[in-house]
């Protein structure tokens, strides 16, 4: 077996031990009494909520796209972003890995330029974090604020500096992005210019492929920034709509379970399920039960219902994880349909024509 295959081995070991562990220590008995709690209208009108913040985090790289002049149907995209979320979920670390598969539905199935597709997804995965790590930075303040919570979380100032760099870093990089300063391409072309690589030709050849494909991304995304500023803010402004909506999502779905959160417990308990998904284990598995147990106790409220609350986000995540997978596999199987149909019969195709970059940042 080889060295990745044991890191996953142990990683989905590591989550199932803790998992196990957090659930002996927890009464399930209290857990289960406060899903039976839950009414069908209750759960549609949660469905609700998270269709609203899906949506939204589509909307966000719709909007990218059409600024970039693709002009690629919302539900295709909402398929793709379900496709790659399932690979993300399942796959150790924190939420990464389906990004390429985004990149790629977009480009064999519209005929969006590889830079460009590149550029949407780099730019809708920065105002992503930026958000993110913003709320978390808050989630921090607010925790350290209150200074006897702070204690019993173990948070300290450090992790309040830590929050803010982490915050900072996508900020900077959308701000080297739009001064066109192209970090990545430069630092890999710096890279790509040791003599080290010179010896193995295969290597130089990779190098060289991906520092020029990246070059012309990074280009592909000063220019979006530059030339479509207003499709830039109508995503920003679904990011943060999209966060709105699960934040409403999260304190309906307590209430329903028998517990109206204030804001400060809303918000130290959805930072610690944030923090959860930023481990390396398979969709915070085992970490963001543990994580809503120790809030809700350390917020005084029932364990249980923090049990609770993290078995209905695991149930929701596991089927929209699902469902993107089984929509990607079918959207894959197409392409590949369709390929072998336009080498059978020339001139077949089912790519859209790419459309030049609106001027002025029109999306119109």
């Amino acid at each position: 077996m080889t060295r990745k295959r044991w890191a996953v081995v142990v990683l989905w070991a590591a989550a199932l031990a803790l998992l196990a562990g957090v659930l002996r220590a927890v009464p399930l008995d209290d857990a289960w009494a406060a899903l039976q709690q839950l009414r069908f209208w209750q759960i549609g009108v949660l469905a609700a909520a998270n269709g609203l913040v899906l949506l939204a985090l589509n909307g966000r790289w719709w909007f990218i796209l059409r600024g970039q002049g693709q002009r690629i149907p919302f539900r295709a995209l909402l398929g793709y972003r379900l496709a790659a979320f399932g690979l993300s979920y399942f796959t150790p670390g924190p939420h990464f890995g389906g990004e390429p598969l985004q990149v790629y539905l977009v480009e064999k199935l519209h005929g969006a330029p590889r830079p460009v597709a590149i550029a949407a997804m780099t730019l809708d995965k920065l105002l992503e974090l930026l958000v993110n790590f913003t709320f978390l930075l808050g989630g921090v303040v607010v925790i350290l604020r209150s200074r006897a919570l702070g204690r019993t979380l173990g948070v300290e100032e450090e992790t309040a500096v830590f929050a803010a760099l982490l915050a900072a870093l996508p900020l900077l990089f959308l701000a080297a992005t739009w001064a066109d300063w192209r970090p990545v391409s430069r630092l890999l072309g710096w890279v790509w210019r040791r003599p080290l690589w010179r010896t193995r030709p295969l290597a130089d050849e990779l190098l060289a492929r991906a520092t020029r494909t990246l070059h012309a991304s990074e280009a592909a995304a000063a220019h979006f920034c530059r030339r479509a500023p207003l499709s830039l803010f109508l995503a920003l402004l679904a990011s943060l709509l999209s966060w709105a909506a699960m934040i409403g999502e999260f304190w309906l779905m307590v209430a329903f379970l028998g517990i109206p959160l204030t804001l400060t417990q809303l918000i130290v308990a959805l930072t610690a399920a944030r923090v959860a998904y930023l481990l390396l284990l398979p969709g915070g598995l085992g970490a963001l039960e543990v994580s809503q147990a120790f809030a809700f106790g350390a917020l005084g409220l029932n364990p249980a219902v923090g049990i609770s609350a993290s078995l209905l986000i695991r149930a929701r995540d596991v089927g929209l994880g699902l469902l993107g997978l089984w929509w990607g596999g079918r959207r894959l199987r197409f392409s590949r349909v369709t390929a072998t149909v336009g080498a059978l019969i020339p001139g077949t195709t089912v790519e859209a024509t790419p459309q030049p970059l609106d001027q002025g940042g029109s999306i119109s």
